[in-house]
């Protein structure tokens, strides 16, 4: 894809979310047109109970920095370890449900995640449902910014859709390569970024491009997660 067309794929991306913002939600909640089945439910926040797990064990405390981090799911969790949090998305409107959600202790930005930049090193970034949104031409210029996010000794922890999942799908109308449309309870359509991985695949990814992360699904397979660091850690100041 060249670079024009890119831009505006990705600009396109960004007025998905800003107008999903009041019914993103829903498909956590698993309520209206997101709705399951009684079964498919229990095995949804099984699986989610289990992410939650997940970031227990990375312990994400310190300052912390969430990425794209929309309407406060996570970062509402990310208080109870964080001595300091950064939340950064986008979308004025999804951060300000993150604000309603988190509080105030929080430190919301409001920013093109390819055209920011960090302030000052992290001790962790965080990033849910983020990854999969950035495309192949991005993916090594993102990976650079986290890196220079984190402290020398910072950690990474991701949660993304897994690629066998497909209960998020019903908002999704059609799907190519890497670019997917997605409609809104409106009746509104847009083409975004979205990619899926195998947790063997990621892994593999990120390695090329210098991270050591130890990928794996949920138990129900909706989600993928994956935590790590550099695979070699610069020098101090760098």
């Amino acid at each position: 894809m060249d670079e024009s067309a890119l831009d505006d794929l990705l600009s396109e991306q960004r007025r998905y979310y800003r107008a999903r913002a009041p019914e993103y939600d829903d498909w956590w909640f698993r309520r209206g047109r997101y709705a399951l089945d009684a079964d498919a439910e229990r095995g949804w926040f099984a699986d989610v109970a289990a992410l939650e797990e997940e970031l227990g064990r990375f312990d994400p405390a310190g300052d912390v920095l969430e990425l794209a981090a929309g309407t406060g799911i996570w970062t509402s969790r990310l208080v109870r370890y964080a001595d300091r949090l950064t939340a950064v998305d986008a979308s004025p409107e999804v951060l300000e449900r993150n604000r309603e959600r988190s509080g105030s202790s929080v430190d919301h930005v409001v920013a093109d995640i390819f055209a920011w930049e960090p302030p000052r090193p992290f001790d962790a970034c965080l990033f849910a449902f983020w990854l999969s949104h950035v495309p192949r031409e991005r993916v090594a210029e993102f990976w650079e910014l986290v890196g220079r996010a984190l402290r020398p000794n910072g950690r990474v922890f991701l949660i993304d859709n897994a690629h066998t999942d497909g209960g998020d799908l019903r908002h999704t109308v059609g799907t190519g390569d890497e670019v997917a449309r997605r409609s809104l309870a409106d009746g509104r359509e847009f083409d975004i970024v979205k990619r899926f991985w195998p947790p063997a695949e990621l892994e593999d990814e990120l390695a090329a491009l210098g991270w050591d992360l130890t990928a794996a699904e949920t138990p129900n397979r909706h989600f993928l997660y994956a935590s790590g660091a550099r695979a070699t850690a610069p020098p101090d100041g760098v």
